[in-house]
């Protein structure tokens, strides 16, 4: 068995990736849940803010400072793209094909402008680290952390305290209806995809932050962050949070005490055991 302190250390390693799933999770769950968007570009998008932030940072600007050009440059972009649907009336799985293909699209694009090599940002961000008894505190990881809770925590109190939450929620449980009441679906759903465009971007910062870059990747991430958002439940802000965490944890603490090669499969029998929970109550 490992140290208490390996498996103090394993736990908040498990901590900081799952905010980052929580994170990735939360624009992806807002447009599947709520929009009926099930947009793969997301995770496209994550990985295009990661590399800007690589490129803005290289020019000398603050990494953080970058969210003020990627976060709004990236609203314009989901905005778009909700405009691109509800234009040509794209369905939930047509969306799902179309997006991929956005994704495709993106990577050679990354690809094309950074080649396939990889890229790591050099930050003054990853030398910071806090010490208390045996266990380290990186600040990236608390950034990531507090990013997730900040925002998950914010679009919860949005959607369940707020006009504008509730005019949302009214216009994805049902859209014709809540047009009769006066509430502008049209400009809703610009708003709600331009949001979760631009959740994307803060989660590229933290990915830049945190991990040496190749296009590959996005790939890597969509298999567990879908896990997340299944697990938390769509159109839910602060479950892809909860799931990411169990999940980020559970890994951690697979690789500690087992093996690195088992950790791919925890989020997946997650998966599986919620989901075979909620057929039984059913």
């Amino acid at each position: 068995m490992p140290s208490a302190a390996l498996l103090g250390q394993s736990l908040l390693s498990g901590v900081f990736l799952g905010a980052l799933y929580g994170l990735l999770g939360l624009g992806l769950s807002l447009s599947w849940g709520l929009l009926r968007q099930i947009n793969l570009a997301h995770f496209a998008l994550a990985f295009l803010g990661a590399y800007l932030t690589y490129q803005l940072s290289g020019a000398g600007i603050d990494p953080l400072l970058t969210l003020l050009v990627i976060a709004p440059a990236f609203f314009i972009v989901g905005a778009a793209l909700d405009w691109l649907f509800a234009r040509f009336k794209v369905t939930p799985f047509n969306s799902l094909l179309a997006t991929f293909g956005l994704t495709v699209v993106i990577e050679a694009l990354i690809q094309a402008i950074w080649s396939a090599d990889y890229r790591k940002l050099e930050s003054p961000y990853a030398a910071i680290k806090f010490h208390i008894g045996p266990l380290y505190f990186p600040f990236v990881g608390l950034l990531t952390l507090a990013l997730a809770l900040a925002l998950c925590f914010g679009v919860w109190a949005l959607l369940r305290y707020t006009d504008l939450g509730k005019a949302m929620r009214a216009a994805a449980e049902d859209a014709p209806i809540a047009r009769a009441y006066g509430i502008d679906t049209v400009l809703l759903g610009r708003l709600l995809s331009g949001l979760c465009a631009a959740f994307a971007g803060v989660a590229g910062v933290a990915i830049a932050l945190t991990y040496t870059l190749t296009p590959g990747q996005i790939y890597a991430w969509i298999g567990v962050v879908f896990a997340a958002v299944m697990i938390g439940g769509l159109g839910r802000p602060l479950g892809p949070l909860v799931a990411g965490l169990a999940i980020g944890i559970s890994e951690a603490l697979t690789m500690a005490i087992a093996a690195p090669a088992w950790a791919p499969l925890v989020s997946f029998s997650l998966l599986i055991v919620v989901l075979l929970g909620r057929t039984r109550r059913a």
